[in-house]
């Protein structure tokens, strides 16, 4: 298993390789992130699995991130369809609100993990695409 952080590459992510101890560099945000080349980097559609952060999450899988739109576009290519890499958002259970109002361009991910529960997004598997 190989695990890669990401790595900002114009208005998308890229993820490169990381082991324990690799140098890391922080980017324009004050974010720490591999020393490499983002051209280097993994295109998202190379990855199997992707770990999003969230800053909140509702009962339907809506997940609200920091803003920035950062996995959004990076998975614009997942819109409508369940394709990998597969996307999990991780938080905690207090992060849990009502109701999150979508967006058009909103990635939904696959699950949300907290330290106390799984939740699956339910889809239409005849047509892979959001039942709604």
């Amino acid at each position: 298993m190989v695990w890669c952080l990401p790595v900002l590459h114009g208005d998308v992510l890229r993820f490169a390789p990381w082991r324990a101890g690799d140098p890391l560099v922080t980017n324009r945000f004050g974010i720490p992130e591999p020393d490499v080349e983002p051209s280097s980097a993994l295109a998202p559609e190379a990855l199997a699995l992707v770990v999003m952060p969230l800053v909140g999450f509702d009962g339907h899988g809506q997940r609200l991130g920091m803003g920035g739109g950062w996995y959004d576009r990076s998975f614009a290519f997942r819109r409508g369809r369940a394709a990998p890499p597969w996307l999990v958002g991780a938080g905690f259970g207090v992060q849990q609100v009502e109701a999150l109002e979508a967006a058009s361009w909103d990635i939904v991910p696959d699950a949300i993990c907290t330290e106390s529960d799984t939740l699956l997004r339910a889809l239409d598997r005849a047509t892979e695409t959001d039942p709604a």
